[in-house]
C-alpha cells in the first residue's frame, strides 16, 4: 500500500509525475482498491481516472453498510460484489470492466502476469503508431464562445487543420467545446480536459493544438492534466514560418518572431522556475536561471531588431531607387494560399515557390512586368512585389518581426488585392486583410481588388461578388484567364496612382 485517500478515484487520483512510470507503451505500475456502498459497476469518471493514470487494474469493492466490530475497535463491512477494471488495446473499447465476482474469484487472478501480457500489447499498439515518425499525430481543439458565429468557428477550424498540416503534422481527431468565455485557468472544463487526455492517450497522439493564443499558465495547466506537449496557435504559425523561411532575411525575422513570442511565456515553465516573486522562499536558483535566461533572449532580441532596422534601410534604399528611376511599384496583398505567387509567376514568367499551402511564399520577390499600353503602343514598366500572405488575427510578434516586409506595402505605389474566390469565406478574408492595412503605420495606395480562382467558383457565387464588388477584376491564374485585362487595369491602376 502506498498511498490512502478519500474521494472517488477522480479525486483522489495520482499526478503524472508521482507515477512509478509513465508511458504510451506502459502501464503506471499503480493497482487501485476503491470501496463503495452503492450497487453499480464503476461509473465513467472512474474509469477514465484509471485511463488516465493508466492504472494496471481498478478493483472496486462494493460493501454492505453494515457488518461487525472487530476485536480492538473499528468496524468491518461485509463485500458484496467486486469488480475488477483494467485498460485494453482497443481504441473503440478502452477498458474491460468484470460482471460482479467475489474475493476467492479475485484472489485467483494473477495480476503480474495479467499487467505484463496487457503491456505487450501496447507495446505493439504503440511502435505501430510511430512507425512515422517525421510528423506529429495531432489532437485538435476548439473553443467556440458566445460571439464567435458557428460558421466563423467551423471556417477558423479548418484553417487550423491546414495550418496543421502545412507544418507537417496529422490531424487525427477534432474536439469541440462550446462555452460562454474561456476557462481562465485551463480554457476548457474538466470534464473535456479529461475527454481530451483520454483521446489522446487512446489515438496514440504526440500532439495537441488549440484553435486559439493561451496564456503561459494554460499551456502549463494543460499538460500537466493531459500529459503531451500543447501548442497554441501562434505557436502553430511560427512554426511554419520558421520551415518555410528560405532566405537570410527571412530566417532573421522568424527568429525575432519567435522570440518575442518566447519571452512572456519564459515565467513559470518547468519546477527549476516555479518559486518566482519577492519574500521569504521565492528567493533561490529558479529565478537565477529565469533572469539569466532571460537576460540572453533580451539581448539577441536587441540585436535582431537592429538588423532588422538595417535591412529596412536597405529595401528603403532599394525602393528610392526604382522611385528615382520613375518605377512605380505595386504590392501584391492577400489571405494566404489566395494565389499571389501563382498569379506572380503567370504574370511575369518568374519561379517563386507555389504551392497549395498555407504560408507557402515568405520572402518578398520583387518581379519586373512590361505592358503594352493599347492607346499609345508603349512598353510601360512596373515593378511586382510578392508580400507574406495574411491571415485572420496575425500573431502581434509576426507583425513587429515582418515589419520590413510589410513596409512594401505601405510604401508601394498601390496594391493589387488577390481573393480567392473558391473559399467559403471569402468575405471574411477581404474583412481580415483590409483590417490588417488599417493597422499599418502609413495609409496604403489606391487598392485593384482581383477575385481569383474563377475556374472553381459556381455562378451563385460569381454573382453574389460581381454585385458586391462591381469594379473588381475576376481572374483564373492557374488558368490564364482574364490576365490580359488585368494587365491593363494595372496600367491605369499605377497612372491612377502616381498622377494623385
Amino acid at each position: 500500500m502506498i498511498r490512502v485517500g478519500v474521494g472517488s478515484p477522480r479525486q483522489t487520483q495520482i499526478p503524472v509525475m508521482e507515477l512509478p512510470r509513465y508511458g504510451a507503451e506502459r502501464l503506471s505500475g499503480i493497482r487501485c482498491i476503491a470501496t463503495q456502498l452503492k450497487l453499480e459497476k464503476p461509473d465513467n469518471a472512474d474509469l477514465t481516472a484509471m485511463a488516465l493514470q493508466r492504472l494496471d487494474a481498478l478493483v472496486m469493492l462494493t460493501l454492505t453498510g453494515s457488518g461487525f466490530q472487530r476485536k480492538g475497535g473499528g468496524d468491518t463491512g461485509y463485500i458484496r460484489e467486486i469488480y475488477l477494471a483494467h485498460l485494453v488495446p482497443d481504441e473503440s473499447e478502452r477498458w474491460f470492466v468484470s460482471e460482479p465476482i467475489d474475493l476467492n474469484t479475485l484472489e485467483l487472478e494473477d495480476f503480474v502476469d495479467l499487467t505484463e501480457s496487457l503491456e505487450e500489447e501496447f507495446r505493439r499498439l504503440f511502435i505501430a503508431q510511430q512507425v512515422d515518425t517525421s510528423h506529429d499525430r495531432v489532437l485538435l481543439v476548439g473553443l467556440q464562445i458566445e460571439r464567435v458565429s458557428t460558421r466563423r468557428f467551423k471556417s477558423g477550424l479548418d484553417e487550423i487543420v491546414r495550418l496543421v498540416e502545412t507544418a507537417g503534422g496529422e490531424v487525427l481527431e477534432t474536439l469541440q467545446q462550446k462555452r460562454a468565455k474561456p476557462h481562465p485557468q485551463t480554457v476548457l472544463g474538466a470534464g473535456k480536459i479529461d475527454e481530451v487526455a483520454l483521446e489522446a492517450q487512446t489515438l496514440g497522439a504526440s500532439l495537441v493544438v488549440f484553435d486559439r493564443d493561451l496564456s503561459p499558465g494554460q499551456v502549463r495547466n494543460l499538460e500537466q492534466r493531459i500529459g503531451i506537449r500543447v501548442v497554441d496557435r501562434t505557436e502553430l504559425i511560427l512554426d511554419i514560418f520558421a520551415q518555410r523561411a528560405r532566405t537570410g532575411e527571412g530566417k532573421l525575422q522568424v527568429e525575432l518572431a519567435q522570440l518575442e513570442y518566447q519571452l512572456p511565456k519564459l515565467t513559470g515553465r518547468g519546477q527549476a522556475m516555479s518559486r518566482l516573486g519577492g519574500g521569504i522562499g521565492t528567493r533561490g536558483p529558479g529565478e537565477t536561471k529565469l533572469e539569466t535566461e532571460r537576460r540572453a533572449i533580451q539581448k539577441r532580441i536587441t540585436r535582431l531588431q537592429r538588423e532588422v532596422n538595417q535591412l529596412q534601410a536597405h529595401r528603403a534604399r532599394l525602393r528610392q531607387n526604382r522611385q528615382h528611376h520613375e518605377v512605380p511599384s505595386v504590392a501584391v496583398v492577400g489571405y494566404t494560399n489566395a494565389g499571389k505567387s501563382t498569379l506572380l509567376n503567370t504574370l511575369t514568367n518568374a519561379d517563386i515557390y507555389a504551392a497549395d499551402q498555407l504560408f507557402a511564399t515568405l520572402d518578398p520577390t520583387t518581379k519586373r512586368l512590361s505592358v503594352v499600353d493599347p492607346e499609345t503602343h508603349e512598353k510601360r514598366s512596373m515593378v511586382l512585389t510578392d508580400t507574406v500572405g495574411f491571415i485572420q488575427d496575425l500573431p502581434s510578434a509576426l507583425m513587429d518581426a515582418f515589419r520590413a516586409t510589410l513596409e512594401e506595402v505601405t510604401e508601394a505605389d498601390a496594391l493589387l488585392h488577390v481573393v480567392d474566390l473558391s473559399h467559403d469565406c471569402w468575405q471574411d478574408h477581404i474583412r481580415s486583410v483590409m483590417g490588417i492595412l488599417k493597422q499599418m503605420p502609413t495609409t496604403p495606395g489606391p487598392i485593384l481588388l482581383v477575385f481569383n480562382k474563377l475556374d472553381a467558383v459556381d455562378s451563385d457565387t460569381l454573382a453574389l461578388a460581381q454585385d458586391e464588388y462591381p469594379q473588381a477584376l475576376f481572374i483564373s491564374a492557374s488558368q490564364k484567364l482574364g490576365l490580359e485585362t488585368l494587365r491593363q487595369r494595372l496600367v491605369q491602376l499605377v497612372d491612377y496612382a502616381v498622377a494623385g
